[in-house]
């Protein structure tokens, strides 16, 4: 088995797996020397830009997609029956375990939000604004990954966090890809605010 590198966590799609920090000693950290001098304000930028991008990507998302969901939303993007990382940290949480949660997080939406671009290339080519922002939302998440790792390790030595993936898309009907892409970017909406309220303070200038 061994020790699996952030980089590869983010290849691991295929099927859940459990959700935890491994804490490392020692100098195991692999980025620990590519953190840039302003990681926390590049980190906290990015996040505000995806906390205030989310309600447009998912609005746009419902405009291309057409009928039924753009007058049923409420019924077939509701997110109760899909995975979703947990979010229970809050303002009053220790620094470590909400960079761990955030990182859970945003490694779990970089997968969806690679499933939910590669349906829409097939389900949606022409719908280029849509397929513009789900590109750049997805460049703005992995820049946060990378950040959020350095953070990690610079700061607590972690290099290893398992995350669990939700379900992949492949083989399901064009209306399930929708209905799954929908649900998704429903609930991002839902807990990107939250991440963003909860996150900030913990990377403002001491």
């Amino acid at each position: 088995t061994g020790v699996v590198p952030f980089v590869a966590l983010l290849l691991l799609q295929r099927r859940p797996v459990a959700g935890r920090a491994l804490l490392v000693t020692g100098s195991g950290c692999p980025s620990h020397g590519l953190c840039r001098s302003n990681v926390q304000e590049q980190t906290r930028r990015q996040v505000a830009v995806l906390n205030a991008t989310a309600q447009e990507l998912f609005s746009l998302y419902l405009k291309c997609q057409g009928e039924p969901f753009s007058s049923e939303s409420e019924k077939l993007c509701n997110p109760a029956g899909i995975f979703f990382p947990a979010f229970r940290v809050n303002r009053t949480s220790e620094r470590k375990e909400v960079m761990v949660a955030m990182y859970k997080l945003f490694a779990f939406l970089n997968a969806s939000l690679g499933n939910i671009t590669r349906d829409q290339e097939e389900l949606n080519p022409m719908a280029k604004e849509l397929l513009e922002r789900l590109h750049n939302t997805t460049k703005t998440t992995r820049g946060l990954i990378s950040n959020l790792t350095c953070l990690l390790c610079k700061n607590y030595n972690i290099f290893q966090v398992d995350v669990r993936y939700g379900d992949s898309s492949r083989g399901k009907s064009a209306f399930k890809k929708k209905q799954q892409g929908c649900q998704v970017l429903r609930k991002y909406v839902q807990v990107i605010g939250q991440a963003a309220r909860v996150l900030l303070p913990h990377l403002s200038p001491s």
